[in-house]
């Protein structure tokens, strides 16, 4: 009983911990774009890795010290460090900008940050270790109640964020990992602490720590102490605030009321209006929406009349329509303002529902506003399985810039830029019905506007549409472009419409089927009929206009890496437009897989050389290709398939809940059969090796055509498909390590730290460049 009794406390400990280790994972990435931008989220997810393998090599390199006569005390003192390190890292966080540009200085900064951060990581690794290398129990087994742990820490991110802010998260999960200490202390596996030791004091005082932790926790998710000060470049005054929450894929704040000349995107240059009542409501500190004070007379918001996103809405005859993306419900209230009696709005984000119907129903009588409905779900998914047509669909300026927690170029707006996307949202108008989107315009350039205009085209193009200019219209104002399509060519009727509201407010018409368009590169692209001649109409760009797919959903990404040595780069990033930050991007990227090297090399690498002359010579050239490339390959594959299925199940929490879960669960579950099924021969050995890679392999042949017949399914059964596609992937791959493992220590077991830095090593750096 006493041994049983052991193995629980010790299991329970391991998977505490773990799941603590990718809650901080998660919660890090959603703080880090709340704090700066999201491409540079996915930093966490490498400096975690290691964090993790640092710990490991630290006890390598001690093993006088970490005896398994005294188990349970290292195991208890280690994740105690790990809690209290948490707490540092979060503190230290918050004071550091992050978000400067590409230069010698934001290097130095992003070490800083990197060393913060990786800090409560490395004492996960020393955990980690310890449990795999110095425990009396199977290591198949143990490595699979890590990852059990680890995938049940999605579950758990994902309640987290949903209760408390971000950093509230943070000191909950820091009293998690104290928890682990104290399961690890009742397994009872050695010896004491020494009488004498700051490590022993922590290891008697257990208790105190574990509540001391709890009641900050409890009192920072009440008063919000802790909480980020540098948002995105700028200070964040609490006083400003007039509401704030998170959740596992955006951070909502509202603002004060302001009494100013009322908020629109793309206002007329004849556009003069009365200051009004609005508060401003922010997406993780970067983008925001206007709400407007409004009580039910529609005739107060006169002014949206003069906003060049509303363009679509001079076509007659308009009855029905949606909104994508409801925000502060601007759109819907435009959409009544113009006539039309039957609107829906469709949100991914509940926050900002209960926003306007009820935290704030007060400033805004939307949620009272007759013919008006609010759906809360993803828009793309939601238009597969809806059952109706619309006479209007809009999507107006719809970017985040918000990291979900799954990664940082998992973003909740990616599936909607696709012409897969694209081609749903037209499939759901009337026959006569338009889909009007807006994005960012800089004129003189084509930039967002140009790849606006190629995924209109080639969405057309997959419907069959051979002359595409005759469907679409498009007209500006300031700095954004709003483009008018239908999937039948615009009527004269509509057209003169359009013109005679872009007359009417001075829109320059960038694109008509009566007229050359506002560009050679324009005219080509919208004259192309077809997909060739689309392709060799986008080339002639310096950026990377081509339509985006669900294969490759980056449309704010158009940096053409392949040029950037034969561009004049200083130059084309003064001028304006999306280059510039495109840029910056990529080079803060470049700089961040740099920053990591170098720690891998300086933490990893060269302290393990000794262990790495200590085997021979042939088991060492093969280990460290076997490690680095399994370590290489599960990086690949998770970050792959965390953004192609997640497109597929639309909404960013099921990014977390299914996909990254059941990845996770599904590798913990190879590792333990691995324990009884043992890869113990050449035959299996081989068998093994090639199954996996021709599932993988194959993946891209047959996946994308499921996904995109099933995609107007309900969820249970796009989720259970999801399941059915990783489970055989995660399952095949979880047999990589412990089985590389116990082929190693069968011949040597010195050099196995070596190759347990190689795949940790590999993994940081297959993090940043996946």
């Amino acid at each position: 009983m006493q041994k049983i009794a052991q193995r629980l406390s010790f299991y329970t400990g391991l998977g505490l911990i773990t799941a603590a280790t990718l809650m901080l994972q998660i919660v890090e990435t959603r703080i880090i774009s709340v704090t700066s931008w999201y491409h540079l989220a996915f930093f966490v997810i490498s400096i975690a890795m290691f964090g993790l393998t640092a710990g490991a090599v630290w006890v390598y390199l001690r093993p006088e010290r970490y005896r398994p006569e005294q188990l349970s005390y290292h195991l208890s003192t280690a994740s105690l460090s790990f809690a209290l390190a948490t707490i540092l890292a979060l503190l230290v966080q918050l004071t550091i900008v992050t978000s400067l540009p590409a230069s010698v200085m934001s290097l130095v900064v992003w070490a800083e940050f990197a060393v913060a951060l990786s800090l409560p990581f490395f004492f996960s690794g020393i955990v980690v270790s310890l449990a795999l290398t110095r425990s009396p129990f199977p290591v198949g087994v143990v490595y699979g109640i890590d990852l059990l742990g680890a995938a049940l820490g999605c579950l758990g991110a994902l309640g987290l964020l949903n209760l408390v802010s971000g950093p509230s998260a943070v000191l909950w999960i820091a009293v998690l990992i104290a928890a682990g200490a104290l399961f690890f202390a009742q397994a009872d596996l050695g010896d004491g602490p020494p009488r004498r030791s700051g490590a022993g004091w922590l290891f008697r005082y257990r208790g105190g720590v574990l509540a001391g932790l709890a009641i900050l926790a409890l009192a920072n998710s009440l008063i919000e102490g802790v909480r980020p000060t540098v948002v995105k470049d700028q200070i964040e005054h609490p006083a400003t605030i007039a509401y704030e929450k998170w959740n596992s894929f955006s951070r909502i704040t509202v603002g004060q009321p302001e009494r100013t000349r009322p908020a629109l995107w793309g206002p007329s240059p004849r556009y003069v209006a009365d200051p009004i009542e609005q508060r401003w409501m922010n997406i993780d500190g970067g983008a925001g929406t206007a709400v407007y004070r409004f009580t039910g007379d529609l005739n107060e918001l006169a002014f949206l009349r003069s906003d060049v996103t509303n363009l679509a809405y001079a076509v007659p005859g308009l009855q029905t329509g949606a909104v994508i993306g409801v925000g502060g419900g601007r759109d819907l209230l435009s959409a009544r303002l113009f006539g039309v009696s039957d609107v829906v709005g469709v949100e991914i984000n509940p926050i900002f529902i209960d926003l306007l119907t009820r935290r704030f129903a007060n400033d805004t009588a939307i949620g009272r506003q007759p013919g008006l409905s609010f759906e809360v779900d993803e828009a793309r998914s939601w238009f597969a399985r809806a059952e109706r047509s619309f006479d209007v669909i809009q999507m107006s300026l719809i970017d985040t810039w918000a990291a979900t927690g799954a990664g940082a170029f998992t973003l909740s707006e990616n599936g909607l830029y696709t012409v897969e996307a694209w081609r749903i949202f037209l499939e759901r108008l009337t026959p006569s019905g338009v889909f009007t989107v807006s994005r960012w315009y800089a004129p003189g350039e084509v930039n967002e506007t140009g790849r606006m205009v190629s995924l209109a085209v080639a969405t057309l193009q997959s419907l069959g549409v051979t002359d595409p200019k005759r469907h679409l219209f498009m007209a500006a104002s300031d700095h954004v472009a709003t483009l008018v399509m239908s999937r039948s060519p615009l009527s004269d009727q509509a057209l003169a419409a359009l013109r005679q509201a872009a007359d009417t407010y001075a829109f320059p018409v960038l694109l008509s089927p009566q007229a050359q368009a506002a560009s050679p590169l324009l005219e080509s692209i919208v004259s192309a009929p077809d997909r060739s001649t689309l392709a060799r109409a986008t080339e002639a760009s310096y950026l990377d206009l081509s339509p985006p797919t669900d294969a490759r959903p980056f449309f704010f990404n158009q940096l053409r890496l392949g040029r950037l040595l034969d561009q004049d780069v200083f130059t084309l990033a003064s001028r304006v437009g999306v280059y510039g930050g495109n840029l910056s991007a990529t080079l803060t990227l470049a700089m961040l897989i740099l920053i990591s090297a170098i720690l891998v090399a300086a933490t990893i690498v060269v302290p393990l050389r000794s262990s790495a002359r200590s085997g021979p010579s042939g088991l060492i050239g093969a280990g460290t290709l076997y490690f680095g490339l399994i370590g290489i390959g599960f990086m690949m594959v998770e970050i792959g398939l965390l953004q192609r299925i997640s497109v597929f199940l639309g909404h960013p929490v099921y990014a977390l809940s299914v996909v990254l879960f059941s990845l996770i669960l599904s590798t913990g579950i190879g590792s333990l059969v691995s324990e009884r099924v043992p890869l113990d021969s050449s035959a299996r050995l081989v068998g093994w090796s090639i199954l996996t890679s021709l599932y993988l392999l194959l993946l891209p042949l047959w996946l994308p055509d499921i996904l995109l017949r099933l995609e107007s399914a309900g969820l249970v059964l796009r989720a259970g498909l999801a399941v059915l596609v990783l489970a055989p992937a995660g399952f095949l791959m979880g047999f990589g390590f412990p089985t590389g493992m116990r082929l190693v220590s069968a011949i040597d077991k010195k050099p196995t730290p070596w190759f347990w830095g190689i795949n940790g090593a590999a993994g940081v750096l297959a993090a940043s460049v996946a």
